[in-house]
């Protein structure tokens, strides 16, 4: 018998790419992954932009690339957040990562040792979860309300608890809550990381996608002491497919990040970085990304309180791909995932998002993926669902 490395007991499988695996049948309405919406990928312009990449730089597209990536696109980077999010970042501060998802698995690689604590918020996204665990770290979940995570909370327990080694936080229409932090508890975060000495992860791969509301500057444009890192994605904005994203943050924090990349993967792939690198520089991403806002706004709208019991709460989120629905005490999510299931609805159990566990009556709807008209039978459906638990339940 294969003797294992004790990782392997704190990995289980992902909930929604579980879930995922049923949901690739053609007649199911899926509200289960984030998957943005496929007839919005730029399908025409990436097969011309390809070739003009092939055409005029094969040679370059097809080979090795240094670990950092490629220089125009961190460039592009390094400026668009600087415009939108207040950093002052040039391109060395631009470590390209497949996705975003990768910036969280090499967080876990820089900072976190067996027995170290993360802070998060309390739900947070659950790939963040799988990423820090198998480094064997144990995480302390902190209470949010609408404004983003409680600071009074988090202050009491940086003061208490020795050992504290990452803060990991969404604050901009968060997944899975769709809730958006407010500008002082962003500045709040960055003042205590300084005082305590603790590193932050701001997870942005949503930031782009707002449908109303103010843009607020990231919690890094308040960072002094050089703490905070900030990760973000094309998958939202341009296509997941190409597995390109980024992780930000002070030069000598992302040369050590550049140290783990190289032992894990080498590098991105070379023709995906230049390919987005020209889209840029041909066509107008913002554009792009207000059609695609256009249309979540729309889907996000489909009234849930038509469909649900008003016995439950849900988040309207002013952007970004989920709303956070809240059942009953006492009935489980998954319970009403089996029975919707069978009538070909599908959504990711709130219970997954909880690091310690305990939540079960909790789910997670996306609204990205299907259209409106899918959107309106599936919560129809699964309003009846629910409705049917609550009155068993009574």
């Amino acid at each position: 018998k294969l003797n294992f490395a004790k990782r392997m007991s704190y990995i289980k499988a992902s909930e929604i790419r579980e879930i995922l695996k049923v949901t690739e049948q053609e007649d199911v309405i899926s509200f289960a992954g984030g998957l943005p919406a496929p007839e919005l990928f730029p399908i025409d312009e990436i097969n011309e932009i390809n070739q003009i990449v092939l055409k005029e730089a094969g040679t370059k597209a097809l080979q090795y690339t240094t670990t950092e990536g490629y220089v125009p696109l961190r460039e592009w980077i390094a400026n668009r957040m600087n415009e939108r999010l207040g950093t002052t970042f040039d391109k060395d501060n631009i470590l390209i990562t497949h996705g975003s998802q990768q910036g969280l698995d090499l967080s876990g690689k820089v900072f976190l040792d067996e027995g170290d604590i993360v802070l998060c918020e309390s739900p947070t996204y659950l790939a963040a979860i799988s990423a820090f665990k198998a480094y064997g770290c144990s995480f302390i979940e902190l209470p949010t309300d609408g404004d983003g995570m409680m600071m009074d909370v988090l202050e009491d327990v940086l003061s208490n608890t020795p050992h504290i080694k990452l803060i990991y936080a969404i604050p901009t229409f968060q997944n899975p809550t769709g809730k958006t932090w407010s500008l002082e508890r962003r500045r709040k975060l960055a003042e205590l990381s300084a005082k305590y000495g603790v590193a932050v992860i701001e997870d942005n791969p949503y930031g782009e996608l707002r449908f109303e509301g103010e843009s607020l500057p990231s919690i890094k444009s308040f960072d002094e002491a050089g703490n905070i890192l900030c990760t973000g994605s094309f998958s939202k904005i341009f296509c997941p497919g190409f597995r390109i994203g980024w992780i930000a943050g002070d030069k000598e924090i992302i040369r050590k990040y550049v140290l783990v990349k190289q032992g894990t993967d080498l590098q991105c792939n070379t023709i995906a970085q230049m390919t987005i690198a020209e889209y840029l520089k041909r066509y107008d991403i913002d554009k792009h990304i207000a059609k695609i806002v256009e249309v979540y706004r729309k889907r996000r709208n489909v009234a849930i309180e038509r469909y649900f019991p008003d016995t439950i709460k849900f988040t309207r989120p002013e952007g970004g791909l989920f709303t956070w629905i809240e059942l009953p005490e006492g009935i489980s999510a998954r319970d009403v995932l089996v029975r919707s299931l069978e009538k070909k609805i599908a959504f990711v159990p709130g219970g997954s998002f909880y690091p310690n566990g305990n939540k079960e009556n909790t789910l997670r709807i996306n609204y990205s993926n299907m259209p409106e008209d899918k959107i309106e039978k599936g919560l129809k459906t699964l309003g009846e669902v629910v409705k049917e638990y609550i009155s068993q339940s009574k």
